[in-house]
């Protein structure tokens, strides 16, 4: 089978098109073979050893496709059933040996590309509008990168509880993009004076600022906030933010700092079912729609990565065996 493989952290140049031999399901796993594979953020960490792990490897942790063999003590899925993962290494390649409790059950509305494009997003934007902050109808909160794949369904999310969300886009292109996906207000990093424009637009600052750019965006993110509110740095597309003493989130008005990932938000089986649940059911019900902006064939994953590295894609990747 065709696969990408790394073999040393430091940039594209070191990922290949390699064939490997098909793997076998053992007890608990089943083999899936991929009909879409999603790009996202951690790719990028994991191949510039950001997230450092052993190599070789296979990147990619999100895929969608059908189930061609199940191994011992499989229960909750057989060959031919629909599936989709985001907790998996190895995603990039035709199929790959998951562990059962690690995926769920497509829905026939959902399509494998559209599964691809939103579990690992559409399912961290689950948590982060209902489990990490109890947001309510009539919040005003701050989305960086509104325009990319996770801005986008997070804000449509958001959008679709009441809240009302004050975006950031790199460009004065992806601003109507970001309007036409639940941001009321949208801000350029490039041009505005963040912070100071979110306190015009809101008068006392954000309940929550969602950060997913990191260094170049945490002390706007910070001086956006309103007393007792909440900083969520859940990524690092600029790079690792700063160290933040204590003392600061103090002087800031008593604030809350956090920075979780989504596989301890779904670090059981019935959280990972409940949180696609909610998801699908998003989908299903229009209010939030999956963009899928660009794909490439898995053979081109350099390009992609450098696409999305370079902030020139809008809305969600995928890869296509």
């Amino acid at each position: 089978m065709k696969a990408i493989q790394i073999g040393a952290f430091g940039g594209p140049e070191v990922m290949d098109l390699i064939e490997l031999d098909w793997p076998k399901p053992g007890p608990g796993q089943m083999l899936v073979r991929h009909e879409a594979i999603g790009l996202n953020f951690i790719d990028v960490y994991q191949r510039t050893g950001l997230y450092p792990g052993p190599l070789p490897a296979v990147l990619g942790r999100e895929a969608a496709g059908m189930v061609e063999q199940v191994g011992e003590g499989v229960t909750r899925f057989k060959p031919g059933d629909r599936v989709a993962y985001n907790n998996e290494l190895g995603a990039y390649a035709e199929f790959n040996v998951v562990r059962a409790d690690h995926v769920v059950s497509l829905p026939d509305a959902v399509p494998s590309r559209l599964a691809a494009a939103s579990m690992l997003k559409g399912m961290t934007a689950e948590f982060l509008v209902r489990r990490i902050w109890p947001v309510e109808a009539g919040d005003t909160v701050l989305v960086h990168a509104a325009a990319g794949g996770v801005g986008t369904i997070l804000c449509q999310w958001l959008a679709h509880v009441g809240v009302t969300v004050i975006g950031t886009v790199g460009s004065d292109a992806k601003a109507d993009y970001a309007r036409a996906h639940g941001c009321a207000e949208v801000l350029n990093t490039a041009t505005d004076d963040i912070a100071a424009r979110v306190r015009e637009i809101t008068g006392a600052g954000v309940k929550v600022a969602y950060d997913s750019i990191g260094k170049a965006t945490v002390d706007a993110s910070l001086a956006s906030l309103a007393k007792r509110g909440l900083l969520v740095c859940y990524g690092n597309a600029s790079g690792p933010p700063p160290p933040i003493e204590p003392g600061r989130l103090a002087r800031g008005g008593s604030l809350f700092l956090t920075r979780p990932t989504l596989f301890d938000y779904i670090a059981t089986t019935r959280e990972l079912d409940d949180s696609a649940a909610a998801l699908f059911e998003v989908i299903a019900s229009g209010a939030v729609q999956i963009e899928i902006g660009q794909s490439f064939p898995l053979s081109e994953a350099r390009a992609a990565h450098e696409a999305l590295e370079g902030r020139k894609t809008t809305g969600a990747t995928v890869l296509i065996p």
